[in-house]
């Protein structure tokens, strides 16, 4: 009886299990003898430096992919942090700007505060609402009127010097007629010598000038003029305007004579409204003409006849 057999090509090696067990040996003996004397070790590196590529390749798209994440990520957080500096910034600088008017409001009603009519109690705390209407116009209207005890008439001054009168009062606000006002009259004294003269007012952003001053009136650049008070609207002693120029033509019957004024007219926001008022005493009566007396002296004869 013939048994049949596979071909000789056809003939299988060891068992499966045969060659897990020698591989597994063989592994066993190789990790006992690598962890004892690290045999292993150059082929590791070599193994290393030949997979470096393949691995690269195979990480590379994944790592640029999260670094142009992180790119866009950062940029977006970078623009956000930009703008909130940009508005922080801009916020600090607003209150700093503040803070510099609160500053500089502060010490102007302290020089207000430190005037003599401030310290006396005659005087309106006011503040600037708005120019007039007329940009050439030199006039101002503030917050205070005759509610709060203004009258017309009223002497307006700052820390420095008179800035104008009173010329309109409503119930709550009133205008002032600054004394650059055009052909706004002052009279004023020379503290030097003591002579008096009128500053007339020739318009926003002009100078003042001293009118109807002769040839050889004693006024020289510098001179300080305060007012006279004897209008009796503005007290005396109060600083008006500081002589800038003076222009002596002999072609002219008067001298030239340009000033500055004492006050800030254009800078400060509170004035001070000077309650002080002078009572003038009336005129005296003129005299009767020479012709009308010898009358009442015949007919005083008459009547006694």
């Amino acid at each position: 009886m013939q048994v049949n057999s596979q071909p000789a090509f056809f003939k299988q090696g060891p068992k499966p299990f045969s060659l897990l067990l020698i591989y597994g040996s063989l592994s066993l003996v190789l990790l006992l003898v690598d962890m004892r004397w690290q045999v292993l070790q150059p082929v590791r590196r070599a193994v290393s430096y030949a997979l470096y590529p393949i691995e690269w390749l195979a990480t590379e798209p994944l790592s640029v992919a999260h670094r142009v994440g992180d790119f866009f990520v950062t940029q977006t957080a970078l623009q956000q942090e930009n703008r909130r500096l940009q508005d922080e910034r801009l916020l600090a600088n607003a209150q700093l700007l503040r803070m510099q008017q609160l500053q500089m409001e502060n010490q102007q009603l302290k020089a207000l505060a430190a005037t003599p009519a401030a310290s006396r109690g005659n005087g309106i705390l006011a503040e600037v609402l708005y120019n007039d209407r007329d940009p050439f116009a030199a006039k101002l209207v503030v917050d205070r009127g005759d509610m709060a005890g203004v009258k017309p008439g009223q002497v307006v001054i700052d820390a420095l010097g008179v800035v104008g009168q009173i010329t309109r009062v409503q119930p709550l606000s009133a205008e002032v007629t600054l004394i650059s006002h055009k052909n706004q009259p002052v009279p004023v004294q020379v503290v030097r010598n003591g002579l008096r003269a009128v500053l007339f007012g020739l318009g926003r952003e002009n100078p003042l000038e001293v009118r109807f001053a002769p040839l050889n009136s004693d006024i020289r650049a510098d001179d300080v003029l305060v007012t006279s008070g004897i209008d009796g609207t503005y007290p005396a002693g109060l600083p008006v305007a500081k002589v800038a120029r003076v222009d002596r033509n002999a072609g002219s019957a008067f001298a030239r004579i340009a000033c500055e004024p004492a006050a800030d007219l254009d800078k400060h926001r509170f004035f001070l409204i000077l309650n002080e008022q002078r009572v003038m005493p009336a005129p005296p009566e003129p005299e009767p003409e020479a012709g009308a007396r010898a009358g009442k002296g015949r007919r005083s004869r008459r009547g006694a006849d």
